[in-house]
């Protein structure tokens, strides 16, 4: 009963604000408010493994099968959808994003740099408004510090480096922006890993979502294996998890339930589409609720 309590109190204090539209989990994925920042034990149907089964081989076979199924039917979509109509999204979500005030109150981030050959939603207005740093009296204010990722190996190893200008990033091998790992002096970049303060939110893409957190990436696993990693070091520091905030055309959101998972998988926090912004995890409810309540009281 207080779940739903909480949802009804953050829907209605989203009431007074029309700029920044909010929609409120599915039904179908209330089972999912207990998320923890450990990675998520999911199944895609009751036929396909049972969890005393989950570690064969046979039952992981399965379900690497089913995504890339899945991940052909969405590539062709993302394929076939109107220049126009992603344009549209592009904005719709950059906008969501930009006006939230989850985004706008966060310091520390990690983004994602958009490469038009995946067909990611496009991340170009809002890492420029996370790096243009305002200034006044010669002073930083509302500066954001931003942290990109570079894959190092075909291993599922990729790093996040600090960057302060899109002129820090150099195409790799397959034409995609990245950080190169020293700066202009030779200085090796800041490793969000290494870093002395937590980050607070990441911005992830990913090629399918359901409103319930699950997340179909392209196969490499370099997002879930890095966030686990993460995750672990903000818990051994004793930081607030990150918020795991994933951008998706409305193509990509399907059935709940019809992304396969394995133990491996990291569920996301929230959902922005061109539709709204969905809260999932009860971490995302909880600060959500405590942002707009001070909003609210400000206001």
């Amino acid at each position: 009963m207080w779940r739903s309590g909480l949802r009804q109190r953050v829907k209605e204090m989203l009431m007074i604000l029309p700029s920044c539209p909010f929609l409120p989990p599915s039904p179908s994925s209330s089972q999912h408010f207990a998320f923890t920042k450990k990675p998520l034990l999911g199944l895609a149907n009751a036929s396909l493994c049972s969890p005393g089964t989950m570690s064969t081989a046979t039952n992981l076979d399965g379900i690497f099968k089913q995504k890339q199924v899945l991940r052909s039917k969405v590539r062709k979509s993302l394929k076939s959808m109107d220049p126009s109509l992603r344009s549209q999204e592009d904005d719709a979500i950059q906008s969501l994003v930009l006006e939230a005030p989850w985004f706008k109150s966060s310091q520390r981030l990690c983004a994602y740099i958009t490469c038009s050959a995946l067909r990611e939603v496009d991340t170009s207005k809002l890492l420029s408004q996370i790096l243009q740093n305002p200034t006044k009296d010669g002073s930083v204010e509302n500066a954001k510090k931003l942290y990109v990722p570079r894959v190092e190996d075909k291993n599922s190893h990729m790093r996040m480096l600090n960057i302060s200008s899109m002129d820090d990033l150099i195409a790799n091998s397959m034409d995609i922006l990245e950080p190169a790992p020293v700066d202009q002096h030779g200085n090796a970049r800041e490793d969000v890993m290494q870093a002395n303060d937590p980050v607070d939110l990441f911005l992830l893409p990913g090629l399918a979502f359901d409103k319930s957190g699950r997340r179909l990436g392209r196969g490499g696993g370099y997002y879930d294996t890095f966030l686990r990693k993460y995750q672990e070091l903000a818990e051994e520091r004793d930081w607030r998890q990150p918020l795991l905030v994933a951008l998706s055309y409305s193509l990509q959101i399907i059935d709940d339930g019809a992304i396969p998972v394995t133990l491996n998988d990291v569920p996301v926090d929230v959902l922005v589409s061109p539709a709204g912004v969905i809260p999932i995890s009860q971490a995302a409810l909880n600060r959500f609720c405590c942002l707009y309540s001070s909003i609210n009281e400000l206001g």
